[in-house]
């Protein structure tokens, strides 16, 4: 039963995650890693599976293994939790404290992004380095 539900909660979190990769109000990397961490706990086949998809591959994979993200994708994942955070800041016009939180919150989210995750150099920063 336990695993039926990781399966059903990492199959949903892909699904929306990848319409999250087209749709700016979705945030893809947080449900992409829920997908991860259910597929891991629920079938081994699924885990191999999810973690050599090219999704995967390309917005999870250096993170995972604790290298870091791109800027690309510290921007992409910025951008949509900025946009969903702006969202919430002006329906909570009337609620003061809620949107100071929300404003610290926020804030938090943007240093943790720029200073607490490295940041890897794309293939093409490393091909510039190597003419130089």
């Amino acid at each position: 039963m336990k695993k039926t539900l990781y399966i059903i909660l990492g199959c949903f979190s892909l699904g929306i995650g990848t319409i999250g990769a087209v749709l700016p109000l979705l945030p893809t990397v947080p449900l992409y890693l829920l997908a991860a961490f259910c597929f891991a706990r629920s079938s081994e086949r699924l885990h191999s599976w999810f973690t050599n998809t090219k999704i995967y591959k390309k917005n999870l994979e250096s993170y995972a293994e604790g290298r870091g993200m791109t800027w690309g994708t510290k921007l992409r994942i910025m951008t949509s939790a900025s946009i969903v955070m702006a969202i919430g800041f002006i329906m909570m016009k009337d609620v003061p404290v809620g949107r100071t939180v929300l404003a610290i919150i926020w804030v938090l989210h943007v240093l943790y992004f720029t200073c607490g995750i490295k940041t890897l150099k794309t293939d093409k920063e490393n091909d510039l380095e190597s003419h130089n």
